[in-house]
Order: C-alpha cells, then sequence, then structure tokens
C-alpha cells in the first residue's frame, strides 16, 4: 500500500514562552516492509537552531531550539510512504515457559536486543495485579505467539475505547482498574502484562490508515497517532507487532514511527520551554491511500 501522510502539532501559550528545546520524533522509520519514498519536517516559527539524527533505537529524530519568544509553534510532518504486508502468522515461538532459556543465549545488546524491553521503564512499572490477570490468561505451556495474541485478545475484549477517560500520564494500573482508555492504555498494559510473564514487549508508535478497505470496520485510534506492542517471541519467529486496541496482528494498515520501552521513548514532540500559564494543544493526522 501507498500513503500519503499528514502530522500537524501545534501549541498556542496564553503567556508567550521565553525558549523552547525540543525532540521530534514523527517521521517514520525504515523498516522490513515500510520504506519512505519522501518526508519533510515544516516548523513555524522556523528554530535557530536544526538538527537531524537518530536516538539510540534508530528512531528518526530532529532536535529543534527556539530562542525567542513565542505565542504558538506548530510542527507539520508530510509525505508519502510504501508500507507492505510482512507475514508474522506462521508461529515458530518456543513455549513460554522457554522463553527465558531462549533469552540466555542471546547475548546481543544492540537497539534492537529484546533485553533492553523486559524490566520497569519509565511509564511501565512491576505491578503485581497487571501480573495475575497475564498468569491467569497465557499458561506457560502456551506458544510465546499464542500467549501474545492470549493477552491482546484479553485485553481488547474487557477493555472500552473512551478518550476521555485517561490523559497522557494514566499509569497502567490505573487504565488496567478502569478497563477504559485509548491505545496508549492499552498498549501500556499490555507490555506490563507480556513482560511479567517474561515476554520482552516494546512500545510503537505510529499512524492507522484512516479509511479501511470497502466491507471493514474503522480500526479505532485512527484519528491521531496510534501505539501498538513489539513483542519478540524467541529466535525463531523474532519481534512481531500486535495492535490490542483492535486485535489484529500489525498490517499495511499501521506505518511505524518510532519504538522504545514505553512512550517516553517516542513521544512525537518531547522537550522543555520557559512558561507560565495554560496552553492549548492541537494534534489531527491524516493518513490517505494513494490509488
Amino acid at each position: 500500500m501507498l500513503y500519503d501522510v499528514r502530522l500537524r502539532i501545534a501549541y498556542r501559550y496564553y503567556q508567550p514562552a521565553a525558549a523552547s528545546r525540543t525532540v521530534l520524533r514523527m517521521a517514520p522509520r525504515e523498516m522490513a516492509g515500510q520504506q519512505t519514498l519522501n518526508s519533510r519536517i515544516d516548523i513555524t516559527p522556523n528554530p535557530n537552531y536544526r538538527l537531524p539524527g537518530q536516538d539510540f533505537f534508530g528512531n528518526p529524530t530532529v532536535e529543534v531550539a527556539h530562542d525567542m519568544r513565542l505565542d504558538e509553534i506548530e510542527f507539520v510532518f508530510q509525505g508519502r510512504i510504501q508500507r507492505d504486508t510482512v507475514d508474522t502468522s506462521l508461529d515458530l515461538s518456543c513455549s513460554v515457559a522457554d522463553i527465558g532459556g531462549e533469552l540466555g543465549g542471546l547475548r546481543s545488546i544492540s537497539p534492537a536486543s529484546p533485553h533492553h524491553f523486559l524490566g520497569v521503564s519509565p511509564r511501565i512499572a512491576a505491578d503485581p495485579d497487571i501480573a495475575t490477570f497475564a498468569r491467569a490468561t497465557a499458561t506457560p505451556q502456551m506458544s510465546t505467539l499464542d500467549a501474545v495474541r492470549a493477552i491482546s485478545r484479553a485485553i481488547h475484549d474487557t477493555f472500552d475505547f473512551d478518550p476521555d477517560a485517561t490523559h497522557v500520564a494514566t499509569t497502567p494500573l490505573e487504565a488496567f482498574q478502569a478497563r477504559r482508555g485509548v491505545c496508549q492504555d492499552y498498549s501500556h498494559v499490555m507490555i506490563s502484562a507480556l513482560r511479567a510473564l517474561g515476554i520482552p514487549a516494546a512500545y510503537v508508535s505510529g499512524f492507522l490508515r484512516t479509511e479501511p478497505p470497502e466491507g471493514q470496520p474503522r480500526l479505532e485510534g485512527a484519528d491521531a497517532m496510534h501505539a501498538w506492542v513489539r513483542a519478540w517471541c524467541g529466535m525463531e519467529n523474532g519481534w512481531i507487532e500486535i495492535d490490542p486496541t483492535n486485535n489484529v496482528l500489525v498490517s499495511a494498515d499501521h506505518i511505524t514511527v518510532a519504538f522504545g520501552r514505553d512512550y517516553s521513548d517516542v513521544a512525537p514532540v518531547k522537550g522543555s520551554l520557559r512558561s507560565s500559564g495554560d496552553q492549548d494543544t492541537l494534534h489531527t493526522v491524516d493518513v490517505v491511500p494513494v490509488s
């Protein structure tokens, strides 16, 4: 599939900000089944400093500095992306009971190493309630891929998609207890559950096709940047991606921007500024299939 994507994130400050330092993660990454054909990020007003690069996990970044008074600021990504389906349905994964042994035989600590995605991270702590839920849902005898699917299905079936129930700082436990939230909450809860089983799990941010194929229902989460889960299913299967909000394996409807341990590693706009008072935020996404 070929897509034209536009992401706009804008801020308006009630009291002008004196200065701003920002790291952007808005452009899709290059990966198997995904290629960026053209890409640009426009920033208004023009920054005093701009440096493209990559973070530890290989996600494209742009570092930006504004040394001026800011009443408002706008970041706009536009690009054309080729996205192909990568079949991850074949189950060659080890059992959940054996995943630790397979991890023990893996010595790499490269950015893609599953060892980075096993323990606690800034937004995800070890939680006994979520761990109990995970162990009741997936047994040690299950294949790791079946366990990942079972956790996704259980979260999807017991949670209500509710944009008003949570906010960006809601913890996985709060979302789990409420059984409500958005894609960030579904993904954080699932990552916490998988890590409790010893299955490495990463947080993925990206875009979701806005217009479904004819005859198929519209997926939840298509009006903003979306989130899903990347799980390591052993040496044979490697990494697979699954969307617990919609309970589907990730396919050509999903465009990956960044992955990390949790949302704090992949926030599209992250930084600091000197200001006081409130602000308004605007976040819009368009993902349009190209004929």
